[in-house]
């Protein structure tokens, strides 16, 4: 009886060093998923008031058609890079993780872009309705666009590949990277009360400036969150990120 005690508080100690080996393991990965977050935060935000600072500057430059087209397409991306692409960028390397990783591979791919596109049909449903759909134009919302499409070849291949690149993969895979570091650091009981998800739909909605006030504003608000949260929520369920990146390719700045 003596050995059997003995053994189980040794079983009992050997346990809680095990746990508390686990605790202090998920701190450090707790950590670095918060500087990771900061990271992206302020990378994004700097690069957003130094557009801010200088935007009328950088408009008269896109706005000259004097100028190489491609170089005025280099600028534009160069900002809208540094608000939604750097910090992930930065951070992927810090940790040394591929972009591979997060979700960009070939299984999946179909169902992830068939359920992300299913996600914005509310949206061009509300922008026919109210009469907002004109044509469809990928990245047609982009200044250059119109302008590189005419140019001629490689020029145009090469400026939409600049635009597809800044305004459509990367936006939309930023939302990837950033909604999965928040469901590591914040993991939810619940399948469906996904963190990452709900943040980057709400943090979508500030930077687009889409707060609705309006029937018809909170109505498309309505849409965007729709599109950011279940495009996210295909990923989750999917293992597949291409549907993001679809969307933002194809779908959004297309109307």
């Amino acid at each position: 009886m003596k050995i059997l005690k003995e053994q189980y508080v040794f079983n009992a100690i050997y346990n809680r060093r095990l746990y508390g080996m686990a605790k202090i393991e998920l701190s450090e990965n707790q950590k670095k998923l918060d500087i990771d977050l900061w990271i992206i935060m302020i990378v994004s935000f700097a690069s957003l008031m130094i557009f801010m600072v200088f935007q009328e500057e950088v408009y008269g430059i896109v706005k000259n058609e004097e100028l190489p087209i491609l170089s005025r397409v280099l600028l534009t991306a160069f900002f809208q890079y540094g608000v939604a692409g750097l910090g992930i960028t930065i951070v992927s390397i810090l940790r040394k993780e591929s972009f591979l990783s997060y979700g960009l591979k070939t299984e999946g791919m179909f169902l992830s872009i068939l359920f992300a596109v299913l996600c914005f049909v509310p949206n061009i449903l509300f922008s026919y309705t109210f009469g907002e759909i004109n044509s469809y134009l990928p990245f047609q919302s982009v200044l250059t666009t119109k302008e590189v499409l005419a140019g001629d070849f490689p020029i145009n291949v090469i400026g939409m590949f600049i635009t597809a690149t800044a305004w459509g993969f990367f936006e939309g895979f930023n939302y990837v990277v950033i909604s999965e570091k928040i469901n590591r650091r914040y993991p939810a009981k619940f399948k469906w009360l996904n963190w990452g998800a709900i943040l980057c739909a709400i943090m979508c909605i500030f930077i687009h400036g889409a707060i609705g006030i309006t029937f018809e504003g909170i109505l498309e608000m309505i849409t965007i969150l729709i599109i950011i949260y279940g495009m996210l929520m295909v990923k989750e369920m999917t293992g597949n990120a291409w549907g993001c990146v679809f969307v933002f390719v194809f779908l959004w700045n297309a109307f």
